[in-house]
């Protein structure tokens, strides 16, 4: 987050006060009140050719990779202008807007906490090249998208995906299929999404970044840590959650516990937290285990609802903070 040193209405060195239940820098001389809030972004999924125009970033963050055309919105414009300014600016395309194909939030970046409209367009002019923050713009066909490093461009593909399969908005029906998606144990070659899954947790998003390396270390050798996804069967395939089960054996009864567990926020409340539990359920009963520990602190009074309703009790757990 932006943090100042002085007050840009009267140049006096900032402080911290409480405001809103939240320690906040402020003014002791004139009062104003620091408020760090996301910045809308547009995301424009244009269809030509059968399929989905991409584009290859020129700039961090993740240089060279292909995305979606997006950007942020202007103070002076609509996020409908927004999206018709970027889409010219980097794919060279004049488009037209078809609907508003659904909004999004990265309050874990990058670079900052933002808020993401995506439009569905199609192209009615212009020349597809890459431009501005793009070096390069092409049309990629279903069956060949690339994995798209942001994970709100995951997710607006992937519905895009399912509502091209369906003929219809895949939203209508807030439950998923159970043969929609699979849970598996992860693999090495899913830690990047599950970085992205882990700083969805809000008890996460204060992590120092030199702290990353050694948490995507433990994702893939750590010994009494089984990690699960569910993934969908769409291709390109999504992550749409993953859940953390650490096992702890004494000498008369063996623990599970769960401190991690996200759901992308399109995929939340379609079953796929419950199918994650439930996963991790079976296996403590395969390994043994006679209790299973949730970490209700790390979790909000939605997730804890959840918790509740598939028969966890409502008890902190005990420990003594050692550092």
């Amino acid at each position: 987050m932006a943090q100042l040193t002085y007050c840009p209405v009267c140049g006096h060195t900032l402080g911290t006060r409480e405001e809103g239940g939240r320690l906040r820098q402020a003014c002791p001389n004139c009062g104003y009140v620091h408020y760090v809030n996301p910045v809308p972004a547009v995301g424009i999924l244009i269809e030509k050719d059968d399929g989905i125009v991409l584009i290859r970033r020129l700039n961090p963050p993740h240089k060279d990779a292909w995305t979606l055309p997006s950007g942020f919105i202007e103070a002076d414009e609509s996020a409908e202008e927004a999206a018709i300014r970027e889409a010219a600016e980097e794919t060279g395309l004049q488009i037209e807007i078809i609907e508003m194909a659904g909004v999004n939030s990265f309050p874990e970046g990058p670079p900052v906490s933002g808020i993401m409209i995506f439009f569905r367009a199609r192209a009615i002019g212009g020349e597809l090249r890459g431009g501005d923050d793009a070096s390069e713009a092409a049309v990629f066909q279903p069956g060949s998208i690339p994995r798209l490093p942001f994970r709100t461009h995951r997710e607006a593909i992937a519905h895009w995906l399912a509502q091209r399969q369906s003929g219809g908005l895949h939203a209508a029906d807030p439950q998923l299929d159970k043969q929609d998606f699979v849970i598996r144990p992860a693999e090495p070659g899913d830690v990047d999404e599950l970085m992205g899954l882990l700083a969805l947790i809000p008890a996460n998003r204060s992590l120092p970044r030199e702290e990353r390396p050694q948490i995507a270390f433990r994702l893939r050798e750590a010994t009494g840590l089984e990690v699960f996804v569910a993934q969908s069967r769409q291709d390109p395939p999504l992550i749409l959650g993953f859940i953390a089960l650490s096992v702890v054996r004494a000498l008369t009864e063996g623990w599970g516990y769960v401190q991690d567990m996200a759901v992308l926020p399109t995929y939340q409340r379609r079953g796929v937290g419950a199918a994650l539990l439930e996963a991790v359920m079976r296996r403590a009963d395969k390994l043994g285990l006679q209790h299973l520990l949730v970490d209700a602190e790390r979790s909000n009074e939605r997730a804890r609802a959840f918790f509740l309703s598939l028969g966890l009790t409502e008890e902190r757990i005990m420990r003594l903070k050692l550092k």
